[in-house]
């Protein structure tokens, strides 16, 4: 398959459902090879299936994100079959815990920022040696905006897609001079599994009604296969190159790209960040 993607290699957290598995399918038939990770096997095997009968090229490997040996060899396992990591989207996550702090786990809203922080982490880190030394890569990672406004009682969310955001921000700033692109992204009102598993949450029922309600009125309205096919088509671009000169930027599928992209070219050059601290 050719495509604007041909030659690329890519790998797609979260990419056994939903929108990570949208993300996979279109990278595939740019013409990437895709290696798709999660803990389930059976999603992950059933994607790849889709992927290869349509002619693309697949590898699915089960792992957590939040363990550095089931990341370093998902890592390896894509090197082995397809080569060097040339994008990485940045897609596993978790709804929960709902609920006000003083009620919540702390240990369970830790697991939240382990799942999109510390996966996030773990898998820039091991990508980007490669990418460095190649002189080129794109990271992608799939925040929210949640994660720049509060939403209470949603806060292991919200704090771990800010630090998802922040993460990024560095990913690009300090691999600018080495060709890596880096951004962080929301993709849109899809309902997928993970919707489906906040508006079953007898905590966000509780705590977020208004959430909830708005979720379920999306499922109502039936559109969730044109808005995952739109996020599919907002990803695929960013991959492409296209948007490179927005590296940084938080981005989402209703932003005008075109009109981003020809504002930032035109624009000067920011100013050193932290004054006399900034490094030459």
């Amino acid at each position: 398959m050719a495509g604007e993607l041909a030659g690329q290699v890519a790998i797609v957290t979260g990419g056994g459902r939903g929108i990570g598995r949208a993300i996979a399918e279109a990278y595939a038939a740019a013409g990437a090879a895709v290696t798709v990770t999660a803990r389930s096997a059976d999603q992950l095997a059933d994607t790849v299936k889709t992927i290869e009968r349509a002619g693309g090229r697949a590898l699915d490997v089960p792992g957590d994100v939040t363990k550095r040996e089931d990341v370093d060899r998902v890592v390896k396992a894509t090197q082995d079959r397809f080569g060097p990591v040339t994008i990485l989207v940045n897609n596993a996550g978790v709804p929960w815990p709902f609920g006000p702090l003083w009620e919540i786990d702390p240990d369970r809203w830790w697991q939240a920022q382990a799942v999109h922080v510390r996966g996030a982490l773990l898998y820039t880190t091991a990508v980007l040696p490669a990418m460095i030394e190649r002189r080129g890569g794109r990271i992608i990672t799939v925040a929210s905006i949640g994660g720049r406004s509060v939403l209470p009682y949603a806060s292991g969310y919200g704090v771990a897609k800010a630090g998802q955001i922040r993460l990024a921000e560095h990913v690009a700033a300090e691999g600018k001079a080495h060709g890596v692109v880096a951004f962080s992204t929301e993709p849109g009102a899809v309902v997928t599994e993970l919707a489906e598993e906040t508006m079953a949450d007898p905590a966000a029922q509780k705590w977020l009604p208004g959430f909830v309600q708005a979720l379920a009125g999306l499922k109502q309205a039936g559109n969730a296969a044109a808005a995952l096919a739109k996020s599919a088509r907002f990803f695929l671009r960013l991959a492409s190159g296209e948007c490179d000169v927005l590296s940084g930027s938080f981005l989402t599928p209703d932003d005008d790209l075109a009109a981003l992209i020809e504002e930032a070219k035109a624009a000067p050059p920011p100013p050193p960040t932290f004054g006399r601290f900034a490094r030459a």
